[in-house]
């Protein structure tokens, strides 16, 4: 449980900084960090870092793939941990 809740904190500070990175980028006219990668650090448990950083920022809030799938992985995951615990 300890090194499971160490994962999530990191994966999460990961992803919310990826959020951070992208939306700096996507001003600035840089390459940009795809949605694809995105979605994948939100499979891999940090979907609520990037559901944080989506409000943060102010950054893919109107895509619907981002405004209905990121809550939707983060309830799966959600019960998954609560039926795991």
């Amino acid at each position: 449980m300890y090194y499971l809740s160490i994962y999530i904190f990191i994966i999460n500070l990961i992803s919310i900084i990826l959020m951070a990175m992208d939306k700096n980028f996507a001003k600035n006219n840089k390459l940009r960090i795809s949605e694809k990668t995105l979605f994948l650090i939100s499979h891999l448990f940090g979907s609520l870092g990037i559901l944080l950083g989506m409000y943060m920022f102010h950054h893919k809030t109107k895509k619907r793939r981002f405004v209905y799938g990121i809550p939707i992985i983060l309830l799966i995951q959600l019960i998954f941990l609560y039926c795991l615990f």
